[in-house]
């Protein structure tokens, strides 16, 4: 199963772009979604042109090398948005969600029997110290990255001393806790936001403290902090109920016995038909749920001071907000996959810049959201409260005239002359694209102009 690889504050502010992001990386996009959405075509382009900016910026040494390469194998949008911060930083951001992803792949492999993955979690923050230690788990990627972890490691050996203690500390606690839950099933809401808390919420206080050693942020509150985490962790569990669900060779969900059973007798009736109406009621008051946490991720985010940092977490919050309203009162979550599209996750990475870009992102999210609600749903009343108390600090930030929405906004018309010009334009770029030496050409252009996304 996937769990922990998906469900942590870093791997899923990854995990809300990298699928969306994952495709265009393979191909800009279908024809029709762009002439269905001409203003993506930008956005799409200067991400594309970063992403290759990115790949460039590997390190010399045998080690770094190894990591950064590694870190583009397992989530290309994670090495991308990194690319902004500063060396220091971004290396140990590196590192950390390396180490992470070690950490969850001893978890996450199911033929470990589990009275020897459960002492290898527990020990896992002593052993990013040995340079000679390794254990052969996962498959693919992952089994390079624990095959060859000596690498991690030694760059882990080689951060500041307070990097190397907020990486340690937050690997041994979300260690401890994946093996309280290997065995346990979620019942309670607060057994949620128990899970939520050591495989999100934890790295939320782990970033915190890495910004703040970093000199560049003040300590934010652990509570802050965990909101962070707990507002991506919840939206990934919403939208990846099928996936779970199907999971080989057996499935691992995440939905709180507390919720779904007011509903359903048991979890996987969800998804049949029949069961439509109860499974699209469990859904928006599971996405009520995690609304709860969106007012802390603005006031989180309202403090931030440094550019990059800021993006590199605000981002991922805007995906969240926005895939769920996307999830809301929509069936097809039972169905199949529900995400932005790709144009839109483009405009979000290139228009993120300033706090009134988020305000103004949640504002128009919400009422996308709140525009679905149906008064006959049991948690009607509930989720318009906590929609009106988000749009209401939106509307109190005095920002919101300061952005120009690429969100909601009346479509424009465009004739055939338009049409055919962005198929021209479209056609040359793309050529251009396919051509390393053009590339060469025109990305000194475009990478003039690149912000990376952070």
């Amino acid at each position: 199963m996937k769990r922990t690889t998906r469900h942590s504050f870093i791997r899923s502010s990854i995990h809300i772009a990298d699928r969306a992001f994952d495709s265009y990386q393979k191909k800009m996009g279908s024809l029709k979604a762009i002439l269905s959405n001409p203003d993506d075509l930008y956005p799409l382009l200067k991400l594309k042109m970063a992403a290759r900016h990115a790949e460039k910026q590997i390190p010399p040494e045998p080690h770094w090398g190894f990591c950064y390469t590694m870190l583009h194998k397992v989530s290309r949008s994670f090495a991308l948005v990194i690319q902004q911060l500063d060396t220091d930083l971004r290396d140990a951001v590196c590192i950390f969600y390396l180490v992470l992803r070690a950490l969850d792949t001893v978890e996450d492999d199911t033929s470990i029997a589990k009275d020897v993955k459960v002492p290898i979690l527990m020990a896992f923050h002593q052993h990013v110290y040995d340079r000679e230690w390794h254990f052969s788990c996962g498959t693919k990627d992952y089994k390079v990255l624990m095959d060859e972890f000596h690498h991690v490691s030694t760059a882990f050996l080689e951060l500041g001393r307070s990097y190397k203690e907020a990486i340690e500390d937050i690997t041994m606690r979300m260690g401890a806790g994946m093996a309280k839950f290997i065995c346990k099933e979620v019942e309670t809401v607060g057994e949620y936001d128990e899970y939520c808390h050591y495989v999100a919420g934890l790295v939320g206080l782990g970033l915190s403290k890495l910004f703040h050693a970093s000199g560049k942020e003040d300590l934010a509150s652990d509570a802050l902090s965990n909101s962070m985490g707990l507002f991506l962790q919840k939206t990934n569990i919403i939208r990846d109920y099928l996936e779970d669900m199907n999971e080989i060779p057996k499935s691992r969900m995440f939905w709180p016995h507390q919720i779904w059973s007011k509903y359903v007798n048991k979890l996987e009736d969800l998804k049949y038909e029949e069961n439509s109406v109860k499974a699209v009621q469990c859904l928006n008051d599971m996405v009520t749920n995690a609304l709860m946490h969106a007012e802390d991720c603005l006031t989180y985010l309202a403090a931030l001071r440094d550019p990059a940092i800021f993006r590199f977490c605000a981002i991922p919050q805007i995906m969240a907000i926005g895939t769920l309203a996307l999830c809301y009162n929509n069936i097809q979550v039972f169905r199949g996959v529900v995400k932005m599209r790709r144009g839109l996750t483009a405009r979000v990475i290139h228009g993120t810049k300033t706090m009134s870009d988020v305000y103004g992102a949640f504002y128009d999210f919400c009422r996308m959201l709140k525009s679905k609600v149906d008064d006959n749903d049991p948690n009607a009343r509930k989720t318009k409260d906590r929609l009106e108390a988000i749009l209401k600090t939106c509307r109190d930030s005095g920002t919101l005239n300061e952005r120009k929405s690429y969100i909601i906004r009346t479509k424009t018309r465009y004739n055939a002359t338009s049409i055919v010009i962005i198929f021209i334009i479209l056609a040359i770029l793309l050529a251009y694209l396919s051509s390393t030496r053009t590339y060469n050409m025109i990305g000194f252009y475009f990478l003039g102009s690149i912000q990376v996304p952070a």
